[in-house]
């Protein structure tokens, strides 16, 4: 397996990182000038969008148009830190743990939406079911592959009986 001989540091030289940063590697453009207005959630949305990746980054996308899905990770650049680890979701008055609700203002701002890809050209990549403010930055794409990513839940948390009406 090639991912086995891939070189890595040194388990014992490994050392915990004060800071993590990351650089995009494309954009997202969508209608969405504004958070008035944007789903609550992916699996609440119609509306298309374009990833667009950058030149560096193209030849990342061989293969990607024999998937129906991606998970499309990114960074909510708009989002002013520090935050509280505390706020009420959109579904709740009472305020929830930061951890414990999806929303955009959290310490390490990273969101994440599985998107139905359209299709993918040259370096864009047109897809549906978007949530996401427009000229967000992209930090990553993963095929996503149902026999891997569906998981049964059985607990749902303070959102039981609170999201049965919201798709419709």
């Amino acid at each position: 397996m090639e991912i086995l001989n891939r070189e890595l540091v040194k388990f014992e030289d490994r050392r915990f990182p004060e800071e993590v940063c990351f650089k995009p590697i494309g954009i997202i453009h969508t209608p969405f000038k504004s958070l008035k207005g944007i789903p609550i959630q992916f699996s609440f949305s119609n509306v298309k969008g374009t990833i667009e990746l950058f030149p560096d980054y193209i030849n990342g996308l061989e293969d990607l148009s024999g998937f129906s899905h991606l998970y499309c990770l990114y960074f909510f650049d708009m989002v002013k830190q520090p935050v509280p680890l505390q706020s009420k979701p959109f579904l709740m008055n009472e305020k929830k743990g930061v951890f414990a609700i999806r929303t955009p203002f959290r310490p390490n701002p990273i969101g994440i939406s599985i998107l139905e890809i359209i299709n993918v050209k040259e370096n864009k990549i047109a897809v549906k079911n978007i949530d996401i403010l427009d000229k967000t930055p992209l930090l990553d794409l993963k095929p996503y592959v149902a026999e891997f990513d569906n998981v049964e839940t059985t607990k749902i948390g303070w959102l039981r009986d609170r999201i049965i009406n919201q798709k419709s």
